[in-house]
């Protein structure tokens, strides 16, 4: 790269935050801090900051936080090459007293003059909203869950017998005046009851435009081959997971859904663990409930599940389906059909 001052690039870190953003500008060649300022959340203060220095910026990182689509997409969209940094793989050096906002955007602009930035994909523009709205169902569900399970502590806490979920679910105004509570109670389970069906509505309705839009993409029919991965689960896995050519590998990919072993060891002894969290945790979560399935509708992988239960225990052998589970996802987005023998014959 040519040194003159002219034709240096600069490297750009931008350590995001809810209300401020505080950039720091590196000389490629130097390494040497060219501009270090702390700027209002929005998109005019960053590129005011920047303007300057506009024109020679070869690239800028904006740390991945929850808020980063404004900062990303809009740079983007006004030209620069925007990376997303992975702040689970971006150590410090270990031996630094002080660590604050100049250093982290500092040593981001650092990590991208040497190439040793660690990125974190960029889902297209297109696809995040759908995906999120996919996981506000997720949000929804759980709520809903939590309603149920207060309804039938309500009822236990008066001794009462609580139905079945499909049965609760059907109850109106005249199973509830029917309980033997006082007014202030039954107005508990009426309005329980009530959240119950506005949730199901809501999760039902986001299902049916995520649907929508998903059902016809190539591999989400691809990926319900796959035992266990219906609609719900089939949306799950083509959403979080993006582009499919950006693992390597089978394992590669069963990693990134948190379906392998986090440890360290060191002459066959056991040292501690990696980072668990690492991955994504939407499908960690959809892989587990694929295995469930798989086990409850097919024969050959439910007696390869027990086999692994007698050598192991079941958190093991369901964590081992699910990393097959995985793999087989890989396979058949790489444009192979499953063959249930292959994984459990």
């Amino acid at each position: 790269m040519a040194t003159t001052g002219a034709e240096t690039k600069y490297y750009v870190g931008a350590d995001l935050h809810g209300n401020n953003v505080f950039l720091t500008v590196s000389d490629a060649a130097s390494g040497k801090r060219v501009l270090e300022k702390r700027v209002k959340a929005n998109l005019a203060a960053v590129k005011g900051a920047l303007g300057p220095h506009w024109d020679r910026i070869g690239k800028l990182a904006v740390e991945s936080t929850y808020n980063w689509y404004w900062l990303v997409d809009g740079l983007q969209a006004a030209g620069l090459d925007v990376c997303l940094a992975n702040p689970a793989k971006m150590d410090q050096y270990r031996g630094i007293k002080v660590t604050d906002d100049a250093s982290d955007a500092g040593w981001m602009a650092e990590q991208l003059r040497l190439g040793i930035l660690p990125e974190s994909y960029i889902y297209p523009v297109e696809v995040r909203p759908i995906r999120d709205a996919l996981r506000r169902r997720m949000l929804i569900v759980r709520q809903r869950t939590q309603s149920l399970l207060s309804l039938e502590g309500l009822l236990a806490r008066y001794g009462l017998p609580c139905p079945k979920v499909a049965e609760l679910k059907r109850w109106g105004r005249e199973e509830v005046v029917a309980l033997p509570l006082e007014k202030f109670g039954q107005l508990q389970v009426e309005t329980l009851l009530e959240l119950v069906r506005k949730q199901d509505g809501l999760a039902e309705w986001i299902e049916k435009q995520v649907l929508r839009a998903v059902k016809a993409k190539a591999e989400f029919a691809r990926v319900r081959q796959v035992p266990g991965i219906g609609t719900i689960l089939g949306m799950v896995v083509v959403l979080e997971s993006g582009d499919f050519g950006r693992f390597a590998s089978a394992g590669d990919y069963a990693s990134y859904c948190r379906t392998v072993d986090s440890r360290r060891s060191s002459n066959g002894k056991r040292k501690g663990e990696n980072n668990r969290r690492n991955g994504n945790r939407y499908l960690a979560w959809a892989l587990a409930e694929a295995a469930v399935y798989a086990v409850r509708y097919h024969p050959r992988i439910a007696a390869w599940y027990e086999r692994k239960v007698r050598r192991r225990n079941r958190p093991v052998a369901m964590k081992a389906l699910a990393c097959k589970l995985a793999k087989a996802v890989w396979h058949v987005m790489q444009g192979k059909a499953f063959d249930e023998a292959m994984l459990f014959g």
